[in-house]
């Protein structure tokens, strides 16, 4: 038998660590980077609030990034699931076995 079985992990070697494209790491510097500006700008003896929001950036962006299964972060999953609800409800047979209305 000619059997051919790919391996499971063959797109996670696409991955940057087998966890990341590049647009998950541009995002989560992007996150990082305003971060830092803000704790820089901003007095360090601030309230507790004040300086959950100024990690914001950096705890959304990780968050989108994070790895879960199946997927290869919460950002994809967000993505396909955006995708899925607004996406097209209703397809359109276009088969080599359909004169597509044509006799």
């Amino acid at each position: 038998m000619n059997n051919y079985l790919i391996p499971a992990n063959s797109k996670k070697s696409m991955l940057i660590l087998g966890f990341f494209t590049p647009i998950d790491l541009i995002i989560f510097g992007l996150g990082c980077t305003f971060t830092l500006v803000m704790l820089f700008m901003f007095n360090s003896k601030v309230e507790l609030s004040a300086m959950l929001l100024f990690l914001a950036p950096a705890l959304v962006t990780g968050f989108l990034v994070m790895p879960v299964p199946y997927y290869h972060n919460i950002l994809q999953l967000l993505t396909n699931v955006v995708t899925f609800i607004f996406g097209r409800k209703r397809f359109y047979w276009r088969g080599w076995c359909v004169n597509n209305g044509e006799e």
